[in-house]
C-alpha cells in the first residue's frame, strides 16, 4: 500500500516548483503548479492520490503549500489574492541547492534571534489549518447534504434555476443550473464527489458521456483533486470541455462566499508622534 512515506523528501520539491513557474513564464496557479510538478517529478498516479492524514487533500499538496509558503518568506516568490503565485527576482536567480536549504535557513536565522515563531509563518499554519478543517467537515457530510451545499455555492456565485436531482443510474449527474453571462445563457449539469484520493480520468469521460446532448456545459465539484489525466480529459480536443473544482478551490469559493466561515479582521494602531509634537 502506498503512504506518504513513499513521496520525495520535503526539501526535494523546491527546484522543481520554481522550475515549474520558469516554464510558465514565471507564474503559476495553484493547479498548474501541482501539475507541472507531478509531471517533472514523474511522480506517479498512486503517490499523488495518498491523502493528509484523513482529510480529503493529498498530501502532495499540503507539501507544496508549505513549499510555497517558505518561497514567500525566503523573499523567491509572491502571490496576488486570486492564488497566482510569481517568482521575484531572487527566486529566478537562485540555484537548486540553495533552495533546498531554504527551511533549514529560515529555522537557523529564527533560532540565532532568539525570537518566537515567524508571524507569516504562523498565519500561513493558521491558513493551513482552516482549510484543513473546513475539508474534513465537508468530508463528513452526507451526500445529499454536500448536493445541498454545491447547490447553494452555484446560487451564490450567480446561476439561476438550480436543481438537485441525484437520481442514480443517470451517469453521476447530480443536478442542472443555467449560469447567464450578459446576454448569453449555458445549461450547466454538475456532479458533487465527496472524495478521498484524486478523481480520476474515467469519472470525467463517464460524466462528459452522460451529458452530451443534455447541456452546454458540465461541472465536476470534489473535496479532493483531480489527477493530471483528468485535468488533460476535460479539456480534451474535440469533446465538450467540463470544468473542474477541487477541494481547495471549494475552500476559497465558501471563504469568498462567506459559507460557513468568518473572517476577522485585527486592528493595528499606530501613534504618529510627530503630530503631538506639532501642536
Amino acid at each position: 500500500m502506498t503512504t506518504k512515506k513513499d513521496l520525495p523528501s520535503y526539501d526535494k520539491y523546491f527546484p522543481f516548483v520554481v522550475e515549474a513557474m520558469k516554464a510558465r513564464g514565471g507564474s503559476a496557479t495553484i493547479e498548474e503548479m501541482e501539475e507541472d510538478v507531478a509531471a517533472l517529478m514523474k511522480l506517479p498516479e498512486d503517490l499523488l492520490a495518498v491523502p493528509h492524514k484523513n482529510s480529503s487533500r493529498s498530501q502532495f499538496a499540503y507539501e507544496l503549500a508549505w513549499v510555497r509558503t517558505y518561497l514567500k518568506k525566503a523573499g523567491m516568490a509572491e502571490n496576488s489574492a486570486r492564488g497566482v503565485w510569481a517568482l521575484t527576482e531572487r527566486g529566478e536567480k537562485a540555484t537548486p541547492e540553495e533552495l533546498r536549504l531554504i527551511p533549514k535557513k529560515i529555522r537557523w536565522e529564527k533560532k540565532e534571534k532568539d525570537q518566537a515563531p515567524e508571524l507569516d509563518l504562523a498565519a500561513a499554519a493558521l491558513d493551513l489549518d482552516w482549510r484543513e478543517r473546513i475539508l474534513t467537515v465537508l468530508g463528513e457530510m452526507k451526500a445529499d447534504a454536500f448536493e445541498r451545499l454545491s447547490q447553494r455555492v452555484l446560487r451564490e456565485s450567480g446561476f439561476t434555476r438550480v436543481e438537485v436531482t441525484g437520481r442514480s443510474g443517470d451517469g453521476g449527474i447530480d443536478g442542472i443550473g443555467v449560469l447567464r453571462v450578459n446576454l448569453v445563457s449555458f445549461h450547466v449539469l454538475f456532479q458533487c464527489k465527496r472524495w478521498k484520493g484524486s478523481v480520476g480520468a474515467a469519472v470525467v469521460r463517464d460524466f462528459r458521456g452522460a451529458m452530451v446532448g443534455r447541456a452546454d456545459k458540465g461541472l465536476i465539484i470534489t473535496t479532493s483533486t483531480f489527477t493530471a489525466e483528468a485535468r488533460k480529459e476535460a479539456t480534451r480536443d474535440g469533446a465538450p470541455a467540463i470544468d473542474l473544482v477541487d477541494g481547495e478551490t471549494m475552500c476559497q469559493l465558501l471563504k469568498e462566499l462567506k459559507l460557513g466561515i468568518q473572517v476577522r479582521l485585527v486592528e493595528e494602531v499606530d501613534v504618529e508622534p510627530a503630530f503631538f509634537s506639532s501642536i
